[in-house]
């Protein structure tokens, strides 16, 4: 069993940052993926950016690329987003995710266990 908990989000005007973390607990293995996603009211949840917990390989989708930056430390067991140059359509629940991801690192259903969620609004 896996326990995540994020934290760090908030309200920020459009063009500021904001810095995502999970805390990760149990029982971890180094081979799983921990993943990013986001869910706004009305849609369904999408991927946002995942790493490896071993190799520390780096995924994102197209949406965040170059704006969002996602990091580990294995030593607290956790992971980062560093969200620069939000805009007002990142607004959403942001949910950590800890899995295997073998076939798939965006696809929700890769993924075992879930936080609760972190609400991130950006206005202009």
């Amino acid at each position: 069993q896996v326990q995540l908990v994020e934290s760090g989000g908030g309200l920020v005007q459009a063009g500021g940052s904001l810095r995502l973390s999970c805390a990760a607990s149990g029982r971890i293995f180094s081979s799983y993926c921990m993943g990013w996603f986001r869910q706004a009211p009305g849609k369904e949840r999408e991927f946002v950016a995942a790493i490896r917990w071993s190799s520390g390989n780096t995924y994102y989708a197209d949406s965040v690329k170059g704006r969002f930056t996602i990091s580990r430390d294995n030593a607290k067991n956790t992971v980062y987003l560093q969200m620069n140059s939000l805009k007002p359509e990142d607004t959403a629940v942001y949910y950590c995710a800890s899995g295997r991801a073998r076939s798939s690192y965006y696809s929700p259903i890769e993924y075992d266990y879930w936080g609760q969620g972190t609400q991130v609004t950006v206005y202009w």
